[in-house]
C-alpha cells in the first residue's frame, strides 16, 4: 500500500502519471472516492503518461468513454450498474485483452466477483480539505 497527500489537482495528476509507469495492458483500476474527490484527473494523470492527447472527461452519462495511445484506456462510470447483467450488457467484459487499462469510477457498484485478467488496483480518493486528497494505491490482485 502506498499513501500520497495531493494539494491540487496537478498534484493528483502528477501521483497518477508517476503510478502509470506500473500499468500494463489489461491491468484493472478500481477507484473509490465520493463524487468531486478526483478519480476523472488522476485518470487524466494516466491518460498524460500513455502520451493521449484527447481531453479525459468523465463518463458519468456515456458509462465509457476511450482514449487511445501507447496503452489505451477504458473509462467506466458504474454509477448506474447494479447487477452483473448490466454489467455484460453494457459490453463491459468486451474490453479485456484490447491493450488497455481498464479504469473504473464506482467500483463498489460492482460487489460480485469479476475475474480480472491481469492485475488489479485499489485507488481511494479521500477529501482531505476543499482542494486537498489523501490517495491510497493498494494492488489488490
Amino acid at each position: 500500500m502506498e499513501k500520497f497527500f495531493s494539494d491540487c489537482v496537478n498534484d493528483t495528476e502528477k501521483i497518477a502519471f508517476d503510478f502509470a509507469n506500473k500499468l500494463k495492458a489489461d491491468d484493472v483500476i478500481l477507484y473509490r472516492g465520493e463524487m468531486g474527490a478526483g478519480k476523472t484527473y488522476f485518470t487524466k494523470g494516466i491518460a498524460k503518461a500513455f502520451g493521449i492527447e484527447d481531453e479525459v472527461t468523465s463518463p458519468t452519462f456515456a458509462l465509457i468513454n476511450e482514449y487511445y495511445g501507447k496503452i489505451n484506456i477504458f473509462h467506466f462510470d458504474l454509477f448506474r450498474i447494479s447487477s452483473f447483467d448490466e454489467l455484460y450488457s453494457i459490453g463491459f467484459f468486451d474490453y479485456f485483452g484490447r491493450n488497455g487499462v481498464l479504469c473504473i469510477e464506482w467500483s463498489e457498484n460492482i460487489n460480485f466477483e469479476v475475474d480480472y485478467p491481469e492485475s488489479v488496483y485499489l485507488v481511494s480518493i479521500n477529501k482531505s480539505g476543499e482542494t486537498s486528497r489523501e490517495i491510497i494505491i493498494e494492488k489488490v490482485k
